[in-house]
């Protein structure tokens, strides 16, 4: 696998506020297991149908890592609540993670909203960290603060009957893409997500994505830090706010994708959603706009 870096505070550009993605050669034509300093993924959400378990292992056999950040909601437990679904490809991803830290690879495990009760086994395991938060200094030096990102979201917060209500409505338009994919191929149509075009389309959706993320780098700014980096929401990203680079390493639900950091210190986000081109597997790399 193949991703292209951009370079970090460029002194004399800055990062446009909107992100570009475009593909990068597939897996089968790049040899061997690519090696990571650091990567970040988010929002597995094991324990739904929703989980794309057969994408994340293709990116977990596929790169190796000497720090690997699991930024929440690994195990959808609101989900397993309303009944139990874990299929021997869930069970897969946790040995993978498992195995990968008794390799000599650090994991750092912070919890989400959807496995908040793992808060109450803060501390290390052998090679297993689990954190409410954590601070990354990346190979250049810069201060990334990571967290999952509910700790800002309102609704999660103080309102928790109508989180639990919005979840059952995305886990039900999540359900319907199936189907709908199913008839799109047989008129010879690409894949689409009725989830994602609902969350891109719908106003107050949008206005909250963007309030979050403005949300969370105001926050981020009480660390003193450089970079914030989070999941939760299920849109990757990467943009400025002022002096705070803001981070989101996506989902594994819809995205399919994870930051990784290359030994130079640069971040890439690459993509493994199985439908993202032609081929089963492609690479895609964020490239970031530069305006003066």
């Amino acid at each position: 696998m193949q991703a292209s870096t951009f370079p970090r505070r460029d002194s004399e550009r800055i990062f446009a506020a909107q992100q570009r993605f475009s593909f990068g050669k597939s897996p089968e034509q790049l040899p061997g297991p690519r090696r990571y300093r650091t990567a970040w993924i988010s929002d597995t959400h094991l324990g739904t149908r929703g989980c794309n378990a057969t994408a994340l292992l293709n990116f977990l056999r596929e790169n190796d890592f000497e720090t690997l950040y699991v930024v929440g909601d690994l195990i959808d437990i609101w989900s397993l609540r309303r009944g139990i679904y874990w299929p021997q490809q869930h069970n897969d991803v946790i040995q993978k993670i498992l195995r990968k830290a008794r390799k000599g690879t650090r994991v750092v495990y912070i919890p989400g909203n959807h496995d908040e009760l793992v808060v109450s086994f803060l501390g290390a395991y052998g090679n297993i960290d689990i954190k409410e938060n954590a601070v990354h200094v990346t190979a250049c030096g810069e201060r990334i603060l990571i967290i999952h990102g509910h700790e800002l979201d309102a609704v999660v917060q103080n309102v928790k009957w109508l989180a639990f209500a919005g979840d059952v409505g995305y886990q039900f338009l999540l359900s319907l893409n199936p189907l709908i994919n199913f008839v799109r191929r047989r008129f010879g149509l690409g894949y689409w997500s009725l989830s994602a075009y609902a969350k891109r389309r719908v106003k107050d959706a949008v206005s909250f994505i963007g309030k979050f993320e403005a949300a969370v780098a105001h926050y981020a700014e009480r660390y003193h830090v450089d970079a914030v980096l989070c999941g939760h929401i299920h849109s990757p990203a990467i943009r400025e706010f002022g002096n705070i680079t803001y981070y989101n390493c996506g989902d594994w639900v819809e995205s399919c994708s994870a930051l990784v950091e290359g030994e130079d210190g640069n971040l890439a986000m690459v993509n493994y959603h199985p439908f993202s081109a032609s081929s089963q597997r492609k690479v895609a790399v964020a490239q970031m706009t530069k305006s003066e």
